[in-house]
Formats: structure tokens, sequence, C-alpha cells
């Protein structure tokens, strides 16, 4: 029997304690407790109850694929409203509202492990009941985020569906959608606001708009719990160790003179020092020939005749010139360019790369793809670009050897089942690597299709979380666009593959006849593998498949 069916049992008892009624419409009656033992006392059911009074929070998961657990570390906190009890048979009963955990959407489907959402109801500070919305976590690698701008503003009206901000990502600025009924109370961070963490309050929503006015100068509690840590300072002792040192430095420079002036004493004549003085030559480069190596004027004239007069050194001249002022402009760092870093960082750290190049030879694919943009003209399509046909060839390469298809952790090798490949796109804000999915079951025009919608979306800045997660493998391309010959790409963890293409050239090799020879072109193409997961041979075995692709492509069409 649940602790909340004592209470209601005890009804007369509870006349007797009419301080922990206060309010009928928010008083909290839906109490989650694993506990069967029975109220034995008056004092203990009270106690009791005012602990569920004082409870202005529940912490509980309520999405479907939660189906309403108990979480320990939920991303919705909610509490709930109770509603007037109604009398029943023995005694009191009541009943909780039913709500749906309602929150935060965006322009894609958002479980509730994504967004932060707190709710909470009138209490002892005499804040009316109100939403606290958090920073939602967009990505698996999103720690931070700012706000583009705000489109909504403090006091408006918002319905379902309504965007309310714009919220720049790691990798791209996602909308974020209202999905309950309200007033926007309070925006926490206004627009172009960064470096605001996953969790962090952002706006306050309320459902009446008499409340909006109490909300004019709140802080969320988060903002005040970081200011406390300033007292651990006090560390005066190691200071009187590093004063008490220099005590001992006077002593060493004494005895350096008595030293030095010994060792370093020249012995010449007068009339040779007078016309090393003339000539400004230093004793100490000459071997003396005289007396007990002493320096004689022969000594001097055999020095100046040799022509190694001493050059006077100007260093000032050279330190004036290193000082000189230098230009610069210092650039802040984006939340892409953060990220990129960061794990570029990490795969170059932690993957243990190697890297395998071959060439193949592109006429083939090259007679094929004016021909198939023949038709593609007559049809109103678009045209295929060499890239997409490199696209199409890695993505079976992936089906046709499998084991590089596959991504490294502790415990095993995932292998995956689905070919995804990521394509590295340059833009003005950074290097995005969108995805097509299941690229070895497309045709050469939806490929095409893909890779053109989602470059124009990454230079944009409006790529969905969607659109560039999940990938099994990356194709970089610096050869069309840019004519790069050949480069060793970085890879994309968790994956444990990418290709770096460059560009065709036209080379000379030999035909038939020994006096023969023709014209070919002929890419380079490099393969970077993670050896946890690739083995030299298979790496081996995936370019062969690729170039056999690239050098038949009729196989592709098949």
């Amino acid at each position: 029997m649940t602790f909340a069916s004592h209470i209601f049992r005890h009804s007369k008892q509870l006349k007797n304690a009419p301080g922990l009624i206060r309010q009928d419409h928010a008083i909290l009656v839906r109490w989650f407790s694993h506990s069967t033992r029975s109220i034995t006392s008056k004092g203990d059911y009270v106690s009791k109850l005012h602990h569920i009074n004082n409870v202005s929070r529940e912490k509980i998961c309520l999405c479907k694929s939660c189906s309403g657990s108990m979480s320990s570390t939920p991303m919705f906190t909610r509490s709930y409203r109770a509603v007037n009890p109604t009398k029943g048979q023995n005694g009191l009963a009541a009943r909780t509202q039913g709500t749906s955990a309602s929150g935060m959407m965006f322009s894609r489907a958002i479980s509730c492990s994504d967004v932060q959402v707190k709710r909470s109801f009138s209490s002892n500070s005499g804040l009316p009941p109100h939403q606290e919305l958090g920073m939602p976590s967009l990505s698996p690698t999103m720690t931070e985020g700012n706000i583009a701008r705000w489109l909504k503003k403090e006091g408006d009206q918002v319905a379902p569906g309504e965007v309310l901000c714009e919220v720049e990502t790691d990798k791209a600025t996602v909308e974020m959608e209202c999905m309950e009924e309200g007033y926007l109370a309070k925006i926490i961070h206004g627009d172009g606001a960064k470096e605001i963490k996953v969790g962090e309050v952002i706006a306050i929503t309320v459902e009446d708009k008499a409340d909006i006015e109490k909300f004019k100068d709140f802080k969320p509690e988060s903002s005040d719990a970081g200011t406390p840590e300033a007292p651990p300072a006090p560390t005066p002792p190691p200071k009187e160790d590093v004063v008490e040192k220099p005590v001992s430095t006077p002593e060493p420079k004494t005895v350096k003179p008595s030293a030095t002036s010994e060792t370093d004493r020249v012995f010449a004549s007068p009339l040779a020092r007078k016309l090393a003085e003339d000539n400004k030559v230093n004793l100490s480069s000459i071997k003396g020939t005289g007396p007990d190596g002493s320096i004689v004027k022969a000594d001097i004239e055999e020095y100046l005749a040799s022509g190694k007069k001493d050059v006077p050194a100007a260093p000032s001249k050279a330190d004036k010139t290193t000082v000189s002022a230098i230009n610069y402009t210092d650039i802040p760092h984006t939340q892409i360019r953060k990220v990129t870093a960061s794990r570029l960082l990490l795969a170059k750290q932690t993957i243990p790369h190697y890297y395998l190049t071959v060439d193949t030879c592109v006429d083939k694919l090259t007679k094929l793809r004016a021909e198939l943009n023949l038709l593609q003209e007559a049809s109103g399509g678009k045209k295929i670009s060499i890239n997409d046909l490199v696209i199409k060839a890695a993505a079976l390469a992936l089906r046709k050897v499998p084991k590089c298809n596959s991504s490294w952790t502790d415990s095993y090798i995932r292998q995956f089942h689905d070919v995804h490949i990521n394509v590295a796109v340059q833009t003005d804000n950074g290097l995005y690597v969108p995805v097509v999915r299941n690229a070895d079951k497309k045709g050469l025009s939806a490929i095409s299709e893909d890779v053109k919608n989602l470059a124009q979306k990454a230079r944009e800045n409006t790529l969905k979380p969607s659109d560039y997660e999940g990938g099994t493998f990356t194709v970089s391309n610096l050869g069309g666009p840019f004519g790069i010959k050949q480069f060793c790409a970085i890879i994309n963890p968790p994956q444990a593959g990418i290709l770096a293409v460059g560009s065709a050239e036209r080379r000379v090799v030999p035909g038939s006849g020994a006096a023969e020879f023709k014209f070919a072109s002929f890419m380079s193409a490099t393969l970077s593998c993670d050896h946890r997961v690739i083995d030299g041979a298979i790496g081996a075995e995936w370019l062969k498949a690729f170039k056999g692709y690239i050098e038949n492509p009729e196989t592709m069409l098949l």
C-alpha cells in the first residue's frame, strides 16, 4: 500500500494540521515511495506530510522510451500540480492531474535527453508557477552553445510550433520551437550570448500574463552557485622561502673577478698593445710567439696581413629590427572552430594513422560522366560531378570490404551494416561534414542532389543535427576545387577511415608497341586508416576495390 493511501485514510487527523494545507490549488498529492510502513502516530504522518509538501520538484523522465521510470540523471525536472480532492467512500480520495512532458522542440525530432526543462511552482520566494528553459544538447559533442538571436521578446505570447530563438551549436544553427502555450516572461541570455553551458537556464515562461512583471529581476539559482568559490587564496608560506634564497647570491660575485683576471690575462709588449689598439684588434684572439708566449709587434702585423681584423658587432640594431611592431588581428574562436580543433587533436593523438595511396586512371570515368550529364540536361536534372562518382565508388567498395566500414571501441569493433558517407565541405564559417545516407543504394543523380543540397545548407549554416550525424566513412576532395595533387586527411572519429582525393593530371604512359606511347589522366587517392581496426592488407583490398570501380565505372551502374 502506497504512502499516499495512508494519508487519504486518516482524513480526520488531517484536520488537526490546517497549517499544512494553505493553498487549495498547489498541494502536491503524488508521492513516489516504495515504503510499505504504516503510520503509527499522528506525529509520524504529519512529519511525512511536511516532507511531501516541501518537495517542489520531482525528477522523472516521461518520454515514451523511458516509460515513465525514475531516472538518477533526468533531463526533464518536473513537479506536478494537484487537483482539488474529491470525497470517496473511505474518507478522502485524490487523483493526480495527468500532464504530458512538455518542453521545447527543434527543427528535428528531439528526444527528452536533448532538452533540459525545469518547472517550478510558487514557493516561499513568492514567484508564481513558471517554467525554466535550459540550453539544449543538440549533438553528442556539444557542451555549450550560443544564442544567435531571439525571435520572441519578453512579454510575447508563445504557442506550440512557434520559434523562440536560434541556437548556434558546435555544428549548425538550429531553431528552437515552443510546444506549450504561455508567455515569455524573462530572457536570461540575450542575442549573441556565447559559451552557455548545456542545461543552463536561458529563459522563463509563465502561463498567466499577469505574472510576467514578477520576473523582471529574476536570476536563476545556477548563476549564484558559482560565486562562493573565491576564498582559496591563503598561501603565504611559500613566499618566505623565495625571499630567503637570494641572500646567498652575493658570495660568488666577489670570487669571479679574481679567478678570471688571472686566467684571461694576455701578455704583450707595449708596442704590440699600441698597434692592436690602433687597429681595434682583440689581443685574446692572437697567439703570441714572444718569450713565454707573449705577443710582440710581429704577431700583430702578421694578424693584420691575414685579413682577420675584428668587425665590431652591432647587436642592438638586430634587436631593434626583431622587436619592431608586428601588425596582427586576434580572431575569436567560433563554436565550430573549437570543436574542430579539439576533435582533430584527439584523433591525431589517440588514433594510430597509416596511409595508403593509389593512382587511378579516370579516362573512362570522365567519359561516362559526360554521357550521363547529357541525359541529365535532357531530363532537367542537375549535373553529376566527379566527386559524386567518387562517393558512389567509395560506398560500393565499403560494401565489398565491410571491415573498413567499422568503428573502434574499448570492448569491441563495431561493424556497420549501412553505408553513410560524410562529405567534407569548406565554408566561411568552418569545415562541415554532412552525411549522404545509404550511398551504396542510391543512384548517381540522387547522390548528386543530396550533396548539392547539403553543401548549400552548410554554407548557409542551416544544417540540422540529422544532416551530419551518423556517418560511417568520410570523403574529402581537394583536387577538383583547389587542384591539390595529393594529401593525407585526419580520420574523423569514431570512424576508422577517410579518403583524400587529389586532382587528375595528364601523364604519358607506354603503349602496346616498343616505340608507342599514349596520354591518360590519373587521379591520386590516399586512404587514412585506423590501424586498430583496419590492417594494412584490408586497407589495400579496399583501395583495390575502389580503383576497380573508378577505372571501370560501368560496374557501378549494375
